[in-house]
């Protein structure tokens, strides 16, 4: 086993000589970052030393690229925004469908009418009720009257001539029967559909 040789006070260095060193470093480690570190990595080049040595080159590149994906990823962010607002305006349209998808047809009745028959449906409702319809014609066209009666009254809502097709609403003036009379006119056979929903007790054949 060996001994290591204790060193005496003379040969331990003065605090002048440690302060001198911390010195040293200290300058060593600022001249290093301004003439090696800025110019590489951010390129900072105030002494011009990091040009001459081609790391500035390399610190504008790592910046431009910085900058870059900085851009990007500012990018990214609008879009998910974009994104998520265009979600939440489908959202309320598609919400909007499937309410009005939710909302069906109450009753649905279909029907052929040979060149010169006639038909009459009526809906029973109470005054002030409202009734939804839609009325589809295929295969040629009808006449048709929309109209109501009842309680010692009469009221005419719309009439066709040659109609292939109608919807809209009826607003009972008066407790009774309101609903259509068609004939076909045509010289084929004529299908009739015809949907509603509402306010309305009974749809029923008339005829």
């Amino acid at each position: 086993m060996f001994n290591s040789k204790k060193p005496s006070l003379e040969e331990l260095p003065t605090s002048a000589q440690l302060l001198k060193s911390t010195i040293i470093a200290a300058v060593s480690a600022v001249v290093i970052l301004v003439t090696v570190v800025l110019p590489a990595e951010y390129g900072i080049d105030a002494t011009g030393i990091g040009r001459a040595l081609g790391l500035a080159e390399m610190g504008e590149i790592k910046s431009e690229l910085a900058a870059e994906a900085e851009a990007d990823r500012q990018m990214e962010t609008a879009d998910d925004k974009q994104s998520s607002l265009l979600g939440d305006i489908l959202g309320v349209f598609v919400g909007s469908a499937h309410a009005q998808e939710a909302e069906a047809w109450r009753d649905e009745v279909t029907f052929t009418l040979e060149p010169g028959a006639s038909a009459e449906w009526k809906l029973v409702m109470t005054e002030g009720r409202v009734a939804q319809y839609r009325m589809i014609v295929d295969g040629g066209r009808v006449n048709f009257d929309l109209h109501g009666h009842g309680s010692g009254q009469s009221v005419t809502y719309e009439k066709g001539r040659g109609s292939t097709g109608s919807e809209g609403e009826i607003l009972a003036g008066f407790d009774g029967e309101h609903g259509w009379f068609w004939r076909n006119r045509d010289k084929v056979n004529v299908t009739v559909t015809v949907q509603v929903r509402g306010e309305y007790a009974e749809f029923k054949d008339a005829s």
